[in-house]
């Protein structure tokens, strides 16, 4: 898996590339760990992510409890499907 972090002010967008599951998911939560307490809002970018496993979706959740905003983008047809199945599409900003 490959994390790519933009910051621009109190923004950052977080892009995920490859799979979120239980080897992969502490990159992405020390990733967010890495960010400036300053940031406000947070972008996952999820337009090249291939696979979600339990431990990506709690990393989501992780996130979620530590911004004041948080969006997730570029969902798969594949991923929207677990967020369902999950319910997140209920609780978060996904478009």
């Amino acid at each position: 898996m490959k994390i790519t972090k933009t910051v621009n002010g109190s923004n950052a967008v977080i892009a995920v590339d490859g799979w979120l599951d239980t080897q992969t998911s502490p990159q992405l939560g020390a990733a967010a760990q890495e960010l400036s307490p300053d940031i406000e809002s947070v972008e996952l970018d999820f337009s090249k992510l291939e696979y979600i496993s339990s431990a990506g979706l709690r990393q989501i959740v992780a996130i979620y409890k530590s911004v004041n905003s948080l969006t997730i983008t570029n969902v798969s047809a594949e991923i929207m499907d677990v967020f369902r199945m999950t319910g997140f599409d209920k609780r978060l900003d996904i478009r």
